[in-house]
């Protein structure tokens, strides 16, 4: 059989397997984006002071996924030769050629375009973070990814804005909750992307991607101390919402008691550097925002 006709099988199989939406899915990352959509809702709700306007709720959701979303697509477009070169992103549907490039672009354009319109329902100001936080993803920190794992820092700042963009939507500012969140968003992606990037090193490496530091062509042994350290950092923001009368203390002493938790996990990656202590800080840094977060928003209640 020839190499057109067996890639033209293929393209039928893969058709067959795939529909539409489970492709446009696989293109805004759907869990990924759900999960960042959480995270403002909770920040909303944690400003609102336990008052509930399921309209806002429902715009701010739609928004929030909308601009995420527009990122996602706009990183696969952009990232399509790489991701062909990496197991666990091959079968993305624009680097398996089930989508062409122009129609992610076009998605995530209508995407972006979207969002801004429904964060702008709230104040100008929740608009610019959201373009902001899309702008600087898509085309700060995806092309970073290949140069320097300073990359982490950058795509920080956008991993972080949901938290602050979800406060300034009710509040129409940049106040210290909003800060405070935005801090406790930041600091715990080191931990959360570096567990993943040493999970995935031998992957990543293969499209060149530097997402974690090196030493010797390998994962740095000092990763799990640094995750330890930046988990260590988010108690001075643990404890932020009770200063500024936010929080109880009880509620700010069990979220300071959960950043220990995860700077616990840190340390067993620095002493036991193996994909089973990665493992565990992984799965534990999916959990601890949005329990933190909850638990935040159950103390206004």
């Amino acid at each position: 059989m020839s190499k057109e006709r067996v890639k033209s099988v293929t393209i039928r199989s893969d058709s067959l397997r795939y529909s539409l939406a489970t492709d446009i899915s696989m293109l805004v990352k759907m869990r990924l984006t759900v999960l960042v959509v959480i995270s403002a809702l909770l920040a909303y709700l944690i400003a609102a002071d336990g008052a509930v306007d399921f309209l806002s709720i429902i715009i701010l959701g739609l928004g929030g996924f909308a601009i995420t979303g527009a990122a996602n697509a706009l990183n696969q477009a952009l990232e399509k030769d790489y991701d062909k070169l990496m197991k666990r992103t091959a079968d993305r549907p624009v680097a398996a050629g089930r989508m062409t490039m122009s129609t992610a672009i076009m998605i995530g354009g209508i995407l972006f375009v979207v969002g801004i319109i429904l964060l702008a329902f709230f104040n100008p100001l929740a608009a610019v973070l959201g373009a902001t936080a899309m702008v600087s993803y898509a085309f700060l920190y995806t092309p970073m990814k290949r140069i320097s794992p300073m990359s982490v820092f950058v795509g920080a700042i956008p991993g972080a804005l949901p938290a602050m963009i979800g406060v300034v939507a009710f509040e129409g500012s940049i106040t210290s909750l909003a800060l405070v969140l935005f801090g406790i968003q930041f600091f715990w992606q080191f931990p959360h992307f570096w567990s993943i990037g040493y999970l995935g090193f031998e992957d990543y490496k293969k499209a060149g991607f530097k997402l974690v530091p090196e030493l010797d062509g390998e994962v740095h042994p000092q990763i799990g101390l640094q995750s330890m350290i930046f988990a260590f950092l988010l108690l001075p923001f643990s404890v932020a919402p009770y200063l500024l009368g936010t929080s109880s203390l009880w509620t700010c002493l069990i979220v300071a008691a959960l950043g220990i938790g995860y700077a616990y996990f840190g340390w067993l990656l620095h002493t036991r550097r193996g994909a089973a202590a990665a493992r565990s800080l992984m799965f534990y840094s999916f959990a601890y925002l949005p329990m933190v977060l909850f638990i935040y928003y159950l103390g206004n209640l």
